[in-house]
């Protein structure tokens, strides 16, 4: 058997995972993007009374700073036109596949200004 040289270093370089911003449409990656997560959730009803699947479940919508939540995901650029697109044209509806409050639009909004706050400020 013929012997190799050692094996050089490589050095693996890591995988950045991207998101597709639902209000422009660009690929980003996935920390720069704000997560919005729908999560279900069981209401707490009496066992005995006949109700249908619809009934049982009530979809919870919420800003997803961790980016760890259980659930259904949309992303978002941190841009206030990016925001104002998707919800113009529902984009965060048909993403989510439930209604979404004017409370997760407000925090949504916070959100973008708090960063384009911090954006101004580096540079």
């Amino acid at each position: 058997m013929a012997k190799t040289g050692p094996k050089p270093n490589k050095t693996k370089e890591r995988k950045i995972p991207e998101r597709r911003c639902t209000g422009c449409g660009g690929t980003f990656p996935k920390k720069d993007l704000i997560r919005v997560v729908r999560a279900p959730e069981v209401k707490a009803e009496d066992p005995e009374t006949p109700v249908t699947p619809a009934e049982t479940t009530v979809s919870r919508v919420s800003v997803d700073f961790t980016g760890k939540k259980a659930g259904r995901g949309a992303y978002l650029c941190k841009k206030e036109a990016c925001l104002s697109k998707a919800r113009k044209a529902g984009r965060l509806h048909s993403s989510l596949q439930c209604e979404i409050t004017d409370e997760v639009y407000e925090e949504l909004a916070k959100e973008i200004r708090l960063a384009e706050a911090e954006n101004d400020s580096e540079a």
